[in-house]
């Protein structure tokens, strides 16, 4: 068991009879030495209590009504082309996003997190992913579309290919089976990797596409699709601040990789996540249309980027910058639910119980 004590446990060490219990004191989100084993005692609440919203907020892609957008997509009248260009490139760069996200959190993030509750999170955070997934493959094959071409687009639309190749610079090292954490180096490059997994792709990344398709919905069109990614936002954004609640447990327990060099590189990783983002806005929307245009989604980035700085206690980099889409933060509140039965907006019960008043 010295190894173990000195690299953190995986929960696959051997067992040894007459160990010590677990002492709250032991459990460290990186490097710990507790036995992972052991879900209890909890040191850190606000994993446990993620883990039970989540469950709280249980869906099904083939439980929404995917009818009206069946009809409209193949009525050749129904969409403009750049209506379906939307449609088209955010289900080719989601489809293939979740899909890297998933397989990140899988292999690379719950072998390196070294807490039991935050992995009994991660472990239905994976599920959510694959359920995303899941949606997007509904929507494809109910609207009937090329499923080669809109799973090939993270490889073949330039804007797609480069957002996706950003995301895996930044989680090579995650996915390397021998890397291990436990010097300064090695912690500050997943500390970094998990900043660009959590605050950029998960956090800046998906934020054009979503309120592309939910405007969509918002003018009566494309609802089920719109509703599908209307879940899958309030999922990701309790992603987000889970990510966010790690990110700063970890500097919190470990004060010395937060370095001004490590902050600049941070900085640097957010800008460059931006302008990435804002170059898909003006490769999916050409031309003002919804509402929207181009220049509008390169403040709501800066706006967003500013909140993601000042959620791991960095500076704001865009002073004055403004949200122009303020009903997407109404879709976010996290304490809200349509139901799939009725339009009304409930509120988030235990177990799945919902009100119905």
């Amino acid at each position: 068991m010295a190894e173990a004590a000195t690299q953190g446990f995986t929960g696959l060490e051997e067992l040894e009879m007459g160990a010590a219990r677990v002492q709250v004191d032991l459990k460290k989100m990186i490097n710990s030495r507790s036995d992972l084993n052991q879900l209890v005692p909890f040191k850190y609440m606000w994993a446990w209590e993620k883990y039970l919203a989540a469950c709280a907020n249980h869906w099904m892609p083939n439980e929404i009504n995917m009818a009206p957008d069946v009809a409209l997509w193949k009525d050749p009248n129904g969409l403009t082309e750049d209506e379906r260009l939307i449609i088209k490139r955010n289900l080719g760069f989601f489809s293939t996003a979740d899909s890297l996200v998933a397989n990140n959190l899988v292999l690379a993030v719950y072998r390196l997190i070294t807490n039991p509750e935050c992995r009994q999170y991660l472990l239905r955070q994976a599920f959510e992913e694959a359920l995303h997934t899941h949606a997007y493959q509904y929507v494809i094959e109910s609207l009937g579309m090329d499923e080669a071409e809109v799973f090939n687009m993270y490889r073949e639309v330039p804007s797609v290919a480069r957002k996706a190749a950003w995301a895996l610079k930044y989680t090579q090292s995650l996915g390397d089976p021998t890397f291990q954490t436990g010097t300064v180096e090695n912690d500050q490059r997943l500390l970094r990797d998990l900043i660009a997994f959590y605050v950029i792709f998960e956090g800046i990344f998906f934020y054009v596409g979503f309120t592309q398709v939910l405007s969509m919905g918002r003018r009566n069109k494309m609802t089920g699709t719109a509703e599908q990614f209307q879940y899958i936002l309030r999922d990701e954004s309790m992603h987000l601040n889970f990510g966010i609640d790690v990110i700063n447990q970890i500097k919190i327990e470990n004060p010395h990789l937060w370095t001004e060099d490590f902050k600049q590189e941070t900085l640097a990783m957010i800008k460059e996540g931006v302008e990435l983002e804002y170059a898909y806005a003006v490769d999916t929307m050409p031309r003002g249309i919804l509402g929207l245009n181009a220049d509008m989604f390169k403040d709501y980035l800066r706006f967003i980027a500013n909140r993601r700085c000042a959620q791991i206690g960095l500076p704001q980099q865009f002073p004055g910058a403004t949200n122009p889409f303020p009903w997407m933060s109404e879709i976010m509140d996290l304490k809200k639910e349509k139901n799939f039965f009725e339009t009304r907006v409930t509120e988030y019960q235990t177990g799945g119980a919902l009100n119905w008043d």
